[in-house]
């Protein structure tokens, strides 16, 4: 159905459909953390990684209770990765191919700001224990390698307004999803009334 669509095929067609950037939208990219930015993404607790891989791609929300990553200098960031559920499709994605963007969200702030460059992972021990929380650690760090940083326009975000609004009434729980994908082997309401106490005692 949707191959009755018209198709851009080439990258002249696209860009005769837009303007030029403005000279603010190509200025604003650094090449390294600059002081504001460096301010700015230590605010941010919580981010989405995305990374590609032979599988495909893949996007990744990642939070901590403070910074979600630790500058070690103005080229490199540092980001624990917590216990999740396992699947490690971003970190095989890492190992494979290096490629990575994140883009770091403060609540109550209409700008993202978002990072390409390479990353890597180390289980190095004493790179682990700078992120020791609650006598837990990480398993590995992902050390990501800054090639370009800049702020993002707050369009989408002044637009959907995702900061003053809640709409998450009537929404199905991860309980109800389950059920729904493994045909009721998993039990919707036991499995929500289990999730938080689960949740507490595997959330570093």
């Amino acid at each position: 159905m949707t191959e009755s669509y018209r198709k851009l095929e080439t990258i002249e067609e696209l860009e005769a459909l837009y303007g030029s950037p403005s000279d603010a939208a190509l200025r604003k990219v650094a090449s390294c953390l600059t002081p504001l930015y460096r301010r700015w993404i230590m605010a941010s607790r919580f981010c989405v990684i995305a990374t590609v891989g032979a599988e495909g791609c893949d996007a990744s929300p990642r939070g901590d209770d403070g910074p979600v990553v630790e500058v070690l200098d103005d080229r490199t960031l540092l980001m624990p990765d917590w216990r999740g559920n396992n699947r490690l499709d971003s970190l095989r994605n890492i190992v494979r191919d290096g490629r990575i963007a994140v883009m770091f969200m403060v609540p109550g702030d209409r700008m993202v700001v978002r990072v390409n460059g390479r990353a890597w992972l180390s289980d190095d021990a004493q790179l682990r224990a700078r992120f020791a929380q609650k006598g837990r650690q990480p398993a590995t760090v992902i050390v990501i390698e800054l090639a370009e940083v800049y702020a993002q326009c707050p369009k989408s975000l002044i637009r959907s307004g995702i900061w003053n609004r809640d709409d998450s009434a009537g929404l199905p729980s991860l309980g109800e999803i389950l059920a729904e994908m493994t045909e009721g082997e998993i039990a919707a309401r036991e499995f929500d009334e289990e999730l938080p106490q689960r949740m507490t005692k595997t959330l570093w």
